[in-house]
């Protein structure tokens, strides 16, 4: 029996036994695997869930009697300390001698720890393991029992830095990235997609420094800060270097094995080393004179290194290895592949949306036949298909532009995912095809989406193969007449319309309580956690203030955040309508807190400005004069826009006022899968926009045009007539079941226009349940929609007659300062975020 020593039990070490067990059996051979770290492989792409949940074994690759199960020597906590080539050994630290047929080093990278003056200070940490997650935890901890507001620093502005700085954020820490270069993540994103992404991120509250060279940490013992050029020093009190990696060659120099300049394990293309019976894998491998960062790349090394020593002298690594990738970033969606920075001399096509914060590029050949490459911040749902157009080099339109383009503006379809060819590879980390997937579903081993990825292991990398996984899954179950059912997330084996109904019969009131007793464990994330809030607060007429810990900050505050900290204080005004007296409170209001005043589009004044802590003193004054919430911050109704209406206008052929103040008293608070918005014009001129809207009306001849499935946004879309010449009480009924069948089937953050879209008959079978009641339903929808009308309550109400809602809006837990490093500056007499663009 032939021994094989793997020397690195991270992600890319794990992946190598898994594919020998799974290829070989492990009939000739006896595995031996050392880690230095305690524990066995842990998923480092998704390290920074670890924050989170502090679970390490929800992260663990396999679990120890994996290992056992398979022949599998593991031994943890063990480092190797030296190779002899000549006797086939190596040596750990307590001088213990292994001998192997065949070594494979998978020992990976270490954090790039940049030599600054000072960078040895107390307060400084890397990004890398558990261990060091658990360290910076400690020390967050410890710098926020001062009760002072404390403020940190990420050196790095690539993806691990800024998932870091969302990370402490959400801790309670002032956050600012510093990055040497001029632009983040400057390896993935051109200047103007970084532009895009630091808006969002700044909107998030975390601050960027961009071209920074930091010279030296000041502090004694504990860093206070980080100094950048001789005039200029920032107070910091801790930092987290997320600076780049490091390849780990140190062993493979200690037998003289090949390494490349600036480090690195050189291997050729069957990832053999400079020995024949040793092999590098991994992001220790330098390979093509560059070191993969990317799982995907590694996993592939694995696969070689495997067939390699099973006898497959044939396999080798592709001389052009693809870097795409697609990243859920702070919850912003990031995207690139091919040529993404144009290095190549292609044509560029853009579109963006800066009210949106979207921005996409996409290169394409000077034919304009192939796509090349591509970038996308803010919406990065075409990113499969256009991912695989370019591996595929598949047709793409005569204008390439309507590949990015929305769907008003003439977004040409890109194919259906069963158009794509059987080898066109689906999951790059795993190696996946098309055909393997469609394979397992068609040959029954599959049954759903759960068995395809046990069965093919499809999704289980980075993740952002997931929707197209999903949709090739769904796909093929329905060409074989098999009933689909969506599913909200791998937490649940159930979809939004099945969770309701089980809440609602089980009367549960807690997240916990649903996970617990119909979850697949783990903890949630942030599909099924706030989609779970929302159900709650529908079934029962509770608001946001119930089990805060699974709402989003914008929920927890009841208050939208801004870009520089501070948030915003919207009232209900509904249709518009406004007394002078409140206008008059709303006036002394913005001048006593020195609040930024808006008139918005959707007929609301909107103050903004307003601190955490003052958020509370505002809506007091403002509840005393007669306000609510407008609700400007959750997935609910947002306003019913109006225009003058017959009262005034002489074309006016309805009362839209009156009418557009009842549809937005009546379904204020409703909590939704997303935001709603309603209009109503008293004529066609359409002075209200009302197609525009997810519910809009137009008075004509005999009553009233309503239109359903209309929105703004990204891709926006206008409404569909639903039904013409219809009076006050017809519009309600039809809105309320309309709106309830919405909030019981559409899909977690899924607005009415893209359900109404997907929606299986459209538009004619919505008119079959909604007008005609095919489904028995119609009834039930009215009764639960009325319920919910009687049981409306202001949440700010409720939140300022709550000592403990109150609790959350101090800036420090054990402190009533305020934060005073929000700066503004002036203009047009008002108020500013500084910077304002």
């Amino acid at each position: 029996m032939k021994t094989i020593i793997v020397v690195g039990n991270g992600m890319v070490g794990y992946k190598f036994c898994e594919k020998f067990v799974n290829q070989s059996q492990n009939k000739e051979f006896k595995i031996i695997v050392f880690g230095e770290e305690p524990r066995p492989a842990y998923d480092r792409v998704h390290l920074s869930e670890y924050f989170e949940n502090k679970d390490a074994k929800a992260l663990e690759m396999a679990p120890l009697a994996w290992y056992e199960q398979n022949n599998i020597d593991l031994i943890t906590n063990t480092r190797v300390t030296d190779i002899s080539r000549n006797s086939k050994t190596i040596t750990t630290t307590d001088d213990t001698k292994y001998t192997y047929d065949y070594l494979v080093l998978a020992t990976g990278s270490s954090a790039f720890v940049p030599p600054i003056k000072g960078i040895e200070k107390e307060g400084v940490f890397v990004y890398r393991t558990i261990e060091d997650l658990e360290a910076t935890m400690n020390y967050v901890a410890k710098l926020k029992s001062t009760g002072t507001q404390k403020k940190a620093a990420i050196l790095g502005g690539g993806l691990l830095g800024l998932e870091a700085a969302k990370a402490l954020v959400d801790m309670g820490l002032e956050t600012a990235v510093v990055e040497f270069a001029p632009r983040l993540m400057p390896r993935q994103l051109n200047n103007d997609a970084s532009k895009s992404l630091q808006k969002k991120l700044e909107a998030l509250g975390i601050e960027i420094l961009l071209s920074k060279a930091t010279q030296q940490l000041i502090g004694e013992k504990f860093i206070t800060g980080m100094q950048f050029s001789e005039e200029e020093t920032v107070p910091f009190d801790m930092l987290l270097v997320s600076a780049g990696i490091r390849p780990r060659d140190e062993l493979a120099k200690t037998c003289n094995l090949e390494v490349g300049k600036r480090g690195g394990i050189l291997v050729s293309n069957d990832m053999r080393t400079s020995d024949e019976a040793i092999f590098a894998i991994g992001e220790c491998a330098l390979l093509n004179s560059m070191i993969y960062g990317l799982v995907a790349p590694g996993y592939d090394m694995a696969e070689i290194a495997v067939v390699q020593i099973l006898g497959d002298k044939e396999a080798t690594m592709p001389t052009a290895i693809d870097m795409s990738t697609k990243l859920k970033l702070s919850g912003i969606d990031v995207a690139s592949f091919g040529d993404a920075l144009n290095e190549n001399d292609g044509l560029e096509i853009v579109y963006e949306n800066a009210f949106e914060g979207v921005y996409k590029s996409i290169i394409v050949n000077k034919e304009g036949t192939s796509l090349l490459g591509g970038i996308m911040v803010g919406d990065a749902s075409d990113y499969s298909m256009l991912h695989q157009i370019f591996l595929n080099g598949m047709k793409i339109p005569e204008n390439p532009a309507q590949l990015i383009l929305p769907a008003t503006d003439g977004a040409a379809t890109l194919g259906d995912v069963m158009d794509l060819p059987d080898d066109a590879q689906v999951c790059s980390c795993e190696s996946v095809t098309k055909g393997q997937i469609c394979g397992v579903i068609e040959n029954g081993e599959a049954k759903d989406l759960a068995d395809v990825v046990s069965c093919t292991k499809a999704g289980t990398g980075c993740g952002g193969c997931k929707p197209m996984v999903a949709d090739l899954t769904t796909a093929t179950l329905k060409s074989l007449g098999i009933t689909v059912k969506d599913t909200v997330c791998e937490h649940f084996d159930f979809n939004r319309q099945d969770l309701y109904k089980i809440i609602e019969v089980k009367g549960y009131t807690t997240f916990n309580e649903v996970l617990d007793n119909h979850g697949n464990g783990g903890h949630g994330c942030e599909l099924c956690k706030p989609l779970i809030a929302s159900l709650m607060a529908t079934i029962h007429a509770d608001t946001a203030n119930k089990e805060y810990a699974i709402q989003d900050s914008n929920d927890r505050f009841l208050a939208n955040i801004q870009r520089n900290g501070t948030y915003s204080v919207v009232p209900r005004v509904p249709g518009g309508e406004i007394t002078p007296d409140k206008l008059i409170a709303l006036g002394q209001i913005a001048k006593k807190y020195d609040l930024y005043t808006k008139v918005t589009g959707g007929v609301r004044i909107d103050l903004f400005g307003a601190t955490l802590n003052q958020l509370p003193l505002i809506w007091k004054e403002l509840i005393a004069h007669g306000f609510e919430s407008g609700h400007a911050y959750g997935k609910s109704l947002r306003t019913v826009k109006t225009c003058v209406g017959s009262t005034w206008c002489r074309y006016g052929m309805a009362e839209s006022v009156s009418f557009g103040i009842e549809l937005e008293n009546r379904y204020r608070g409703i909590r939704a899968p997303h935001k709603i918005k309603g209009g109503v014009s008293g004529c066609i001129r359409e002075c209200a926009e009302a197609r525009g809207k997810d519910f809009g009306l137009i008075a004509v001849e005999g009553g009233w045009n309503l239109y359903l499935g209309g929105n703004g946004g990204a891709n926006p879309r206008h409404a569909e007539l639903f039904a013409e010449q219809i009076d006050n009480e017809t519009v309600v009924k039809y809105l309320d079941r309309y709106l309830m069948f919405y909030m019981r089937t559409a899909k977690p953050l899924q607005r009415t226009a893209a359900w109404q879209e997907r929606l299986e008959g459209g538009l004619d079978y919505l008119k079959e349940v909604i007008i005609d009641d095919k489904l028995g339903i119609a009834q039930d929808l009215e009764t639960e929609m009325q319920t919910l009308v009687n049981k409306f309550e202001c949440e700010w109400t409720q939140a300022v007659n709550d000592p403990e809602v109150m609790k959350r809006f101090n800036h420090f837990v054990n402190s009533d300062e305020e934060d005073d490093n929000i700066a503004f500056v002036s203009l047009r007499d008002q108020k500013m975020p500084q910077p304002w663009v």
